[in-house]
């Protein structure tokens, strides 16, 4: 009995972490946490925005997260020891940098999973609604803090059935829309047909809807860093981590493209509604009276699958940023348990995830989307700083060890030139719109103020 309190080398890294994770369960936490509400509920939105040119906007935006996901793999077999990607950006970046970036992206997650918990809650009174909102984000919260207390493998077993409904949903969408073409099949605005797909023109909003959709694309691949904080925890990550950064981009893509290509074949596109859910709106049209219900479900399960990514994301880099602290409290969030797992830090934040009960009592709901939508804007600098990092990261390579790597970035340094051209283009866009641009400048606003605090702490500790 004592031997099953210690964890073996094989079984641990060196950072202590359990290696419970395996293939198929990094596979799908990467694919499962960017498939979400943006695509089953805000799709409508995107089609109407910028037509059947959003295609060529997710190729683009999956190029580049394609890019960053590489970029982040290289760094990750570099040292599979490392709690999180934070842990290079400190190297290669400075610690200061490193400690706005941490506290940037837990409090992204955080915010998110918020918002996720409240809309769960929200999807249950679709069946009973009577039902407080709070009840139905107390029990998720508990079962899934279990969970991820339990082993690293039972949240990835979770997350990986989570994954596979969401998956499931998009397939038969696809297939649906392959059969109703193949059949000419008459909808209540015309016929099935792969020429409803431009219906007149790929840009039927110009360049200005399409450049404008960027924001929504490259926002829907949000959560696919995640993979960044699973490399310590991960049975043969040398093996595992590669093949699953080359898979899961692709999958994505054609996940997103093949959706929005069914879509806009079944319904031309300026037939597709903005404000409701496109799946509803398809699968209702074919005659399929619980569309709804179905589609209900599985947004709801994408809800719990954010909240369970966030559990345990949240739970990692409050242990990576607490780590060696000699404050009492930090120390104690800063420590595994026999199993191998932040116990510690994973309650405490799942406590702040439970706030969202409170704040949704007490603050306005404007409030509370003006946060999450600068929680969202600060992917856009938590990426980029992992692009940067990678980049400083192969300059501090000699030739030899460079010609060594098995796993290298494509067309380094131009992929990350890219990448990052790609990312600040999107920061731009945000300009153009009032709602992205009061959270670009909340944004902002959040850098520099956690800037200013490392700073300023830093200088009273010396």
């Amino acid at each position: 009995m004592k031997g099953m309190n210690i964890l073996s080398k094989e079984k641990s890294g060196e950072s202590g972490m359990e290696r419970g994770l395996k293939s198929r369960h990094v596979q799908l936490i990467a694919l499962g946490g960017t498939i979400g509400t943006g695509l089953f509920l805000g799709a409508g939105q995107s089609i109407h925005l910028a037509g059947p040119s959003l295609i060529l906007a997710y190729l683009i935006a999956g190029l580049a997260c394609f890019f960053l996901m590489r970029a982040l793999g290289e760094l990750l077999l570099s040292n599979t020891e490392c709690v999180s990607f934070i842990d290079f950006i400190k190297k290669y970046l400075g610690p200061k940098t490193g400690f706005v970036a941490g506290w940037t992206y837990l409090v992204c997650w955080i915010t998110i999973a918020m918002a996720e918990i409240t809309a769960a809650g929200l999807y249950m009174q679709f069946w009973f609604p009577d039902l407080p909102i709070w009840v139905t984000g107390l029990f998720l919260l508990v079962v899934l803090f279990l969970l991820n207390s339990i082993t690293v493998s039972a949240f990835g077993e979770t997350e990986f059935w989570f994954a596979i409904i969401k998956v499931i949903a998009i397939i038969v969408l696809i297939l649906t829309g392959v059969i109703l073409v193949s059949i000419h099949y008459k909808t209540p605005v015309g016929y099935a047909s792969i020429s409803n797909l431009t219906n007149g023109s790929f840009f039927p909003h110009g360049f200005k809807g399409f450049f404008l959709s960027f924001q929504m694309v490259i926002f829907s691949f949000v959560g696919i860093e995640m993979i960044g904080m699973t490399a310590s925890e991960t049975k043969d990550p040398q093996k595992i981590i590669p093949k699953c950064i080359n898979d899961v981009p692709v999958r994505i893509i054609l996940f997103y493209v093949g959706s929005l290509v069914a879509l806009m074949c079944i319904y031309p596109w300026n037939f597709v509604s903005p404000s409701s859910s496109p799946f509803v709106q398809v699968f209702q049209g074919i005659g399929i009276k619980s569309a709804a219900a179905i589609v209900n479900f599985v947004v709801l399960t994408a809800a719990a699958s954010s909240c369970n990514s966030a559990i345990f994301t949240t739970g990692r880099m409050m242990y990576s940023l607490t780590k060696g602290s000699k404050n009492k409290f930090a120390k104690r969030l800063g420590t595994l348990s026999k199993r191998g797992l932040p116990t510690a830090a994973i309650f405490f934040s799942t406590l702040l995830i439970g706030l969202s009960v409170i704040l949704d009592i007490v603050m306005p709901s404007g409030v509370f989307d003006f946060i999450s939508s600068v929680a969202t804007t600060c992917f856009l600098f938590i990426w980029s700083l992992i692009v940067i990092t990678h980049y400083q990261y192969r300059k501090s390579l000699s030739k030899e060890q460079t010609n060594a790597l098995t796993f290298k970035m494509p067309f380094f340094p131009y992929s990350d030139f890219f990448t990052v051209g790609f990312l600040v283009f999107v920061g731009v866009i945000l300009i153009f719109r009032i709602q992205t641009l009061v959270a670009l400048l909340g944004s902002v606003v959040w850098l520099i103020g956690l800037y200013g605090f490392e700073i300023y702490r830093s200088k009273k500790l010396e």
